[in-house]
């Protein structure tokens, strides 16, 4: 785990970065095709972009940032558990 976080320590910009551009695609695929979205693909992604984003954010010790991408891990896993069904 400590590479990981090594790793994630020594390239913040470019990690916030790919996790700001997962979540600008998902919404703009949801945009442009409507009902006919991927959703499964779209609400995994979301929450893969929101875990990566949480985990800069806890590493920078940013409050904030911490706990509205922590609130998007929640609402992803909402999110894949009504695209799958579950819900």
């Amino acid at each position: 785990m400590k590479l990981v976080t090594d790793f994630v320590k020594n390239n913040i910009p470019a990690m916030e970065m790919a996790g700001v551009v997962m979540r600008i695609f998902c919404f703009t695929l949801v945009s442009w095709l409507g009902p006919a979205s991927p959703f499964m693909l779209v609400w995994i992604v979301n929450t893969l972009d929101a875990i990566l984003l949480t985990y800069c954010a806890i590493l920078r010790q940013d409050r904030a940032y911490t706990l509205l991408n922590g609130f998007w891990i929640m609402v992803g896993i909402v999110g894949i558990a009504r695209a799958g069904g579950w819900l």
